[in-house]
């Protein structure tokens, strides 16, 4: 059994992007709970969703510390590892295309296997499909990343504009129309409710799997550019060595500046989605455009803080929890089985029957112990259960 320490030393490792992929982890988990455990439209502005301040007062917690923020650092992570993946075939002298591509067609299957068996709002598909684009970048340099990086995510702002002012326009000039797109908001949720709170495990497979050829473009459209522009960002920050520096200049300046301004507007947005009563409302739609332009500042921020908890040797709490988020894939995916498990109908029956501040909780202790579980597992093998399979299909057996 090695020490976490002698493990990342042997593996070429840095403990930085190990522990931002443990705080994303848990950071997905309490914001993914809100489609697990009430409709999706809806969540938890559906009746019973927020009964008390305590429920308003968490919803605003999530949207204003997590939602974004925390898909944003993990997708900064996947260009991380891009970079990685390319650094490790130039050290062996190997060739890099052939690993990577079935890394991607692997991401994809396991994401195929998510949507269907766990959770529709996988975010491994995008993954590989954006992942595909990210190879064209290759042999980029920084500052073209770091440039592409940020004009796309002025794009993923720009379409959360046109989506909030498509919903203000409507419900101010075209209310019939409106009208109509509640009432399918309204027939939506009653289908979730029908497949997760008395369906069958096919039934509700067949519920997810219908729902995301349905939305894919929407969720496309709602996460795919920002991902992509922290996929750039993460390339980037690998090859100005930054992300393998924790002391580095761009961290402190991040924790001090961006993180405050980030939390502020973020803030304001989680409010404003507190306020509002769904994806139909307007004011909802507002404070999702407000959480779109605060989340890079917070990102950033969060990265800031994390580097210096980075900084320095030893600590048992920061080598568990660095340890935790090697792991990653496994937990991500074990998140979706036990939130799964505790909120549908084939498992404890609890789908919309939570209020938000007892179903955040839920996803807190959840997330909380698939880290714990990875990082335990991490003391006694190499790498997590689903990264042995992932790694075997993209090497095929070669070292």
């Amino acid at each position: 059994m090695r020490s976490y320490a002698e493990d990342t030393s042997a593996a070429g490792r840095q403990v930085l992007p190990d522990l931002v992929r443990a705080w994303a982890l848990f950071g997905i988990c309490v914001v993914n709970v809100g489609v697990l455990s009430w409709p999706m439209m809806s969540s938890y502005h559906y009746p019973g969703g927020l009964t008390s301040g305590a429920d308003e007062a968490a919803y605003w917690g999530v949207n204003a510390l997590f939602l974004m923020k925390s898909y944003s650092l993990f997708s900064l992570m996947f260009g991380v590892g891009f970079a990685y993946q390319m650094q490790s075939a130039e050290r062996r002298g190997v060739g890099f295309a052939g690993r990577y591509w079935r890394r991607i067609i692997g991401l994809l299957a396991f994401g195929i296997l998510n949507i269907t068996c766990l959770f529709f709002g996988d975010i491994l598909v995008m993954y590989a499909v954006l992942g595909s684009l990210l190879f064209l970048f290759r042999k980029s340099g920084p500052k073209t990343l770091m440039r592409w990086g940020i004009a796309i995510y002025v794009l993923q702002i720009v379409l959360a504009a046109l989506m909030a002012v498509s919903i203000w326009a409507g419900m101010t000039y075209a209310p019939e129309d409106m009208a109509e797109m509640m009432a399918e908001f309204e027939a939506g949720d009653a289908a979730a409710l029908a497949a997760f709170g008395s369906g069958s495990f096919i039934e509700a497979a067949t519920y997810r799997t219908m729902t995301y050829l349905e939305s894919g473009v929407f969720m496309f459209l709602f996460q795919g550019p920002g991902a992509f522009a922290f996929f750039l960002i993460g390339f980037a920050l690998v090859k100005t060595g930054a992300i393998a520096d924790p002391a580095a200049a761009i961290w402190k300046r991040s924790r001090h500046i961006l993180l405050p301004l980030g939390l502020l507007v973020s803030g304001a947005g989680g409010w404003l989605m507190v306020a509002g009563e769904g994806m139909s409302d307007p004011t909802m739609m507002w404070g999702m455009l407000l959480v779109t332009i605060g989340s890079p500042f917070s990102t950033f921020g969060y990265l800031g803080l994390i580097a210096k908890f980075a900084e320095g040797r030893g600590g048992p709490i920061r080598a568990f929890l660095a340890r935790g988020g090697t792991a990653s894939l496994t937990a991500y995916l074990m998140q979706n089985l036990i939130l799964s498990l505790i909120f549908h109908a084939y498992g404890l029956d609890l789908f919309a029957k939570v209020p938000a501040a007892q179903a955040i909780a839920i996803a807190a202790g959840v997330a909380l112990f698939t880290i714990a579980f990875a990082s335990i597992w991490r003391l006694f093998f190499s790498r997590g259960p689903l990264e042995y399979i992932l790694r075997g299909w993209t090497y095929l057996g070669a070292r």
